[in-house]
């Protein structure tokens, strides 16, 4: 529409003429929307509200006296509110592009004022230390034109020809080399650990392989040798399986023939040899039996003999009387004694001839019995024989 007039998102729309605007600003001030403006009675100008930037070289000198070229970049632009746009817009709505410069003049001078309170170790070591502080002591100054810093960054120090800053790293250079060495040396180190590991690995790899492939080989040959012995460790077996049944076959018919030979020589044998001692012991038993009873029979004929020659013995012992002298004391039966004593004495010679022909035992025992009994018979009369 003719007359109605929108600035861009990043721009302030300063319109003069008028009322004032606000705190008596000579312009009204528009932002984010639109305005009706009159023709020919308004003016219409615009602020850029975007990102600014301004670089600084400065050459500073340290509290050491040394003297250090900073270079540095500021990030600025006009503050959102009113009053930042108000004041900006007063100072550089006819030539914006003075805000880098004065940005940079003033930044410059409080790097010099700051870095000439440090040492050289300081700046290096501690660049947003000193960073923050040119910030805090620039902010009022930027804040009086309306300006705002969003940052500062240092981007280089550097003292010339002077080599502190050489020197200075030199301690730190010689660490980091040292320690720069040792890494090289330790990963060398174990760059080696890790060929000779992998070589030991390969060739543990290879002898088991070879291994694996020898007991492969062997266990092939013996399947061979095993398969190529098969044929003849079976004819073998078969062979060793026949010789065995023709030797139990021929110990069989040894055995049966054994036993033929037993059940036709050997028992025949022993029942004849049986038979003959059987004969025999009959025979022995006979012979015994007939000479027992000969010999029985030549005792009881000793025997009937010796009692046939009794009364000859008496005889003969009573004519030995005949020239003794005999006193019968008693009559009668001193006869009878003496009758008695001569009969006794026939059967002691009995006896002793029955001894030495070998009569039994029993039978002399009786007949001495006999004797004795029939010559010790007591009688009152008494025979005395001189």
């Amino acid at each position: 529409m003719f007359g109605y007039r929108v600035p861009a998102p990043d721009q302030a729309m300063l319109i003069s003429g008028g009322r004032r605007g606000q705190g008596g600003a000579p312009f009204r001030v528009v932002t984010g929307h639109g305005k009706f403006v009159l023709p020919v009675f308004r003016k219409v100008r615009f602020l850029t509200l975007a990102m600014c930037e301004s670089e600084v070289a400065e050459t500073c000198v340290t509290r050491q006296g040394i003297a250090l070229t900073v270079r540095a970049v500021i990030a600025f632009k006009v503050g959102n509110d009113t009053e930042s746009v108000v004041n900006a817009g007063q100072r550089f709505l006819s030539d914006q592009d003075q805000m880098s410069v004065l940005t940079g003049r003033i930044f410059a001078g409080h790097l010099r004022s700051i870095i000439g309170s440090m040492t050289v170790e300081e700046i290096v070591t501690e660049r947003q230390k000193l960073a923050t502080e040119v910030l805090e002591t620039s902010k009022t100054e930027m804040a009086k034109i309306g300006l705002i810093v969003d940052s500062l960054q240092i981007q280089s120090i550097d003292d010339g020809d002077t080599g502190y800053i050489e020197a200075m790293s030199a301690p730190h250079k010689a660490a980091i080399q040292r320690q720069a060495q040792i890494a090289q040396a330790q990963a060398t180190q174990a760059s080696v650990e890790a060929q000779q590991e992998a070589a030991r690995n390969q060739a543990e790899y290879s002898r088991q392989t070879a291994v694996v492939q020898a007991e492969y080989s062997a266990e092939v040959d013996r399947a061979q040798a095993r398969a190529a012995q098969a044929g003849p460790l079976a004819h073998a077996h078969a062979q060793q399986e026949v010789l065995a049944a023709q030797t139990e076959l021929a110990e069989r018919a040894a055995r049966l023939r054994q036993q033929e030979l037993v059940a036709e020589v050997v028992k025949p044998a022993e029942a004849e040899a049986e038979r003959i001692r059987l004969l025999a012991l009959a025979e022995a038993e006979r012979m015994k039996i007939q000479a027992e009873a000969a010999a029985s029979h030549d005792r009881v004929a000793l025997d009937r003999m010796l009692i046939d020659q009794l009364p000859q013995i008496v005889k003969e012992a009573s004519a030995g009387l005949a020239n003794a002298n005999v006193n019968v004391l008693n009559g009668t039966d001193g006869l009878g004694e003496i009758a008695a004593g001569l009969v006794g004495q026939g059967l002691t010679i009995l006896d002793s001839v029955r001894r030495n022909l070998g009569t039994p035992d029993g039978q002399d025992d009786k007949a001495a019995k006999n004797g004795s009994t029939a010559t010790n018979q007591g009688h009152s009369g008494r025979v005395e024989i001189e």
